[in-house]
């Protein structure tokens, strides 16, 4: 295994870290104070002047959709090439939306790709693809464990040339943005089929009859304003029959077509999303005296720091493996590799995140820095791609395969 970047990839790596130092970082503290200024005004839930910014400039410099491996929409990356780009833009909550590469959009983006119509291409991939407007997915339900999708309850019941729709959903991410247009929605349109084949996904536009947004959902007190984690009530919403996507019963196919590339997204951004906690552990460590010395030459505080770039580093090249896998021996086979890693970075990037608020004292659980954020958003990842109850379970299951008793 070789996983040295090529020339191609390391350009990239320059020229996105560019980016990063002269556009991203700073902007930080200008999204800070737009927000505020919004909240003030009482209306949070608002495009940003400075998102639209970064965006524009982002664009200028093609440095755009690097998540899509077809040429001709994206970057033409494989995962592998992806992972270090999409690392380095972890490192900033601002930089994936600044770059086109943001969920859910990137899984939605790929899903349009793959499986949408050229009319469903034309009239929502295009303009997400161009950035000039949002979507979000609707799966998860309230009352069932929606981890176990076969659990889901919304109904899709064709009437006519409409499909009609019924359910409440929620956790529906980036519903609150004002330039969310569209709605990928999972529901059954055949309850009494075979398990994996009740489902369904149809393309629901947000400003359909019916649909109505009950709540914005907090995470550990972040409203994530102007992105938002929404709950949503369908009632009757009536959507023509083209709307579907694939067809009746595709819907865990479609499923696990968007868990592709957009499986590891979230890995590669905690890596760097780690590393950045890392950098900001040792500067600080190395500012503060507490009981005669500096922190960082403390001992506890050493071998934190040594632990976490073993950490970081581990999980760096289990990505980096999977990523691999999945571009040359497919999703499918690699899923073994893909469940460790969805286990592994975020507990990693957990553990980071914790000793640099540590050594940042009372500050580190403010949102003087970033890191309490950053934390909020690490542990939210541990449900957002499946509980890793989920994942060591199915690992667990792979590994006994492993050692079954045809083997002497």
């Amino acid at each position: 295994m070789d996983f040295s970047h090529s020339d191609k990839v390391r350009l990239l790596q320059e020229q996105v870290s560019a980016f990063m130092d002269a556009h991203i970082y700073p902007a930080e503290a200008r999204f800070d104070e737009e927000m505020e200024q919004n909240r003030r005004s009482g209306n949070p839930w608002q495009t940003l002047a400075v998102m639209e910014e970064l965006k524009r400039k982002a664009r200028a410099q093609n440095l755009w959709n690097l998540f899509l491996p077809h040429s001709e929409h994206g970057a033409g990356l494989s995962n592998l090439e992806y992972a270090p780009l999409c690392e380095i833009m972890g490192r900033s909550h601002l930089a994936p939306e600044a770059f086109n590469c943001s969920a859910p959009d990137t899984g939605n983006m790929e899903v349009l790709a793959r499986y949408a119509t050229p009319e469903q291409q034309a009239r929502w991939l295009v303009p997400l693809l161009e950035g000039r407007i949002r979507s979000a997915f609707a799966m998860t339900e309230p009352d069932v464990a929606s981890s176990d999708a076969t659990n889901i309850q919304s109904s899709i019941v064709r009437d006519g040339n409409h499909y009609v729709i019924n359910g409440r959903k929620w956790w529906t991410s980036g519903a609150g943005d004002p330039r969310c247009e569209i709605l990928i929605f999972m529901g059954k349109t055949d309850p009494q089929g075979r398990l994996h084949s009740q489902q369904s996904m149809i393309l629901v536009p947000m400003n359909t009859p019916g649909v109505r947004r009950l709540r914005q959902l907090q995470v550990f007190g972040y409203d994530h304003a102007p992105h938002g984690h929404a709950q949503i009530d369908f009632v009757d919403v009536r959507v023509p029959v083209e709307n579907l996507l694939l067809g009746e019963g595709r819907g865990f196919e479609i499923a696990q077509g968007r868990l592709g590339p957009g499986r590891i997204h979230h890995c590669m951004r905690l890596i760097g999303l780690a590393e950045r906690a890392l950098e900001m552990l040792c500067k600080r460590a190395q500012q503060r005296v507490a009981f005669g010395k500096r922190i960082s030459e403390q001992g506890v505080t050493l071998e934190r720091i040594a632990e976490s770039r073993i950490q970081i580093d581990q999980a760096r090249w289990l990505v980096l493996n999977a990523a691999y896998m999945m571009d040359t021996v497919g999703n499918r086979a690699a899923k073994k590799e893909i469940a460790m890693i969805k286990v592994a970075a975020p507990t990693m990037a957990l553990q980071v995140i914790d000793w640099a608020i540590q050594v940042h004292g009372g500050g580190g659980v403010s949102d003087d820095f970033p890191l309490a954020a950053a934390y909020a958003a690490a542990r939210t990842l541990r449900f957002a791609d499946g509980p890793d109850e989920v994942h060591r379970e199915q690992i667990g299951k792979l590994e006994l395969a492993r050692h079954s008793a045809h083997r002497p």
